[in-house]
């Protein structure tokens, strides 16, 4: 069910994937739809910074993961899509993780943080049907792709963090090819072109390159390993989930600094 080893190397894929990022960031940039005030933000230091490369790393990470599977990829692009809509229609709302996004619905509010949790862990459960045959491991799989999409999201605190992040945990396609390496390559890839803007606080990621990084490194979690895998990744993001908080704060506290 899982397309395997296309397209050349781990480095060419990942290569194509940072020409694409910078390639649809430059274009963001020198149009600015919508206009400037669209685009940028304020950061904690009164700096502003730039959400251009967030769709860019959203659309190189959908591809990578397409050559693994057509959902993956469209998983990966709804991920980004609803990390978009949270930039744009929740720039200005302090609530965050799960309990709050819950409570307001609840109250009969629909947040965009509610949007982005229904709507990646559905497509992340689309996905994992694609991409497994049983029903367990569809289900561990989906779980994996939509809990890794909210991991990079949660260390997206500081300047740096959440690509960083994406590096690390791509790194190990690196070592070995297979089931997945597209979408891992794609994700590290993308990551490595936004870094150094990033880091040196002159753009940002946005939920919209978070998710989407997250993402494709879910459907290469899910595409690689066996049940066993699956179940240690699903119970890894889920515990990183249940303590958000702690995931957040620990990134902040990371290399100090802050956005």
């Amino acid at each position: 069910m899982v397309a395997r080893g296309r397209g050349g190397s781990f480095a060419v894929r990942a290569a194509r994937a940072a020409a694409l990022t910078r390639a649809v960031g430059a274009a963001l940039r020198a149009t600015a739809p919508g206009g400037r005030e669209r685009w940028e933000r304020t950061n904690y230091a009164g700096r502003t910074v730039g959400w251009y490369p967030g769709p860019g790393c959203a659309l190189a990470a959908a591809v990578g993961a397409a050559r693994v599977h057509p959902a993956a990829g469209l998983a990966v692009l709804a991920a980004g899509a609803c990390g978009a809509y949270d930039d744009l229609a929740g720039a200005g709302d302090p609530r965050s993780g799960f309990r709050a996004h819950l409570t307001a619905l609840r109250d009969g509010e629909v947040t965009s943080g509610a949007v982005k949790l229904f709507g990646i862990s559905a497509a992340g459960l689309v996905a994992g049907a694609a991409l497994r045959e049983r029903f367990l491991d569809r289900l561990l799989a989906g779980v994996v792709i939509a809990g890794t999409a909210h991991f990079v999201n949660l260390v997206d605190v500081r300047p740096g963090r959440a690509a960083c992040a994406v590096l690390a945990l791509g790194a190990p396609g690196l070592l070995c090819a297979g089931a997945g390496t597209e979408s891992a390559a794609a994700a590290t890839g993308a990551a490595a072109a936004v870094l150094p803007d990033d880091l040196g606080e002159r753009t940002m990621i946005g939920d919209t390159g978070a998710h989407a990084l997250g993402a494709a490194l879910g459907v290469a979690i899910a595409a690689r390993y066996g049940r066993v895998g699956l179940a240690a990744h699903a119970a890894a993001v889920v515990v990183a989930a249940r303590y958000g908080d702690r995931v957040t704060a620990w990134a902040r506290a990371a290399g100090g600094g802050g956005r």
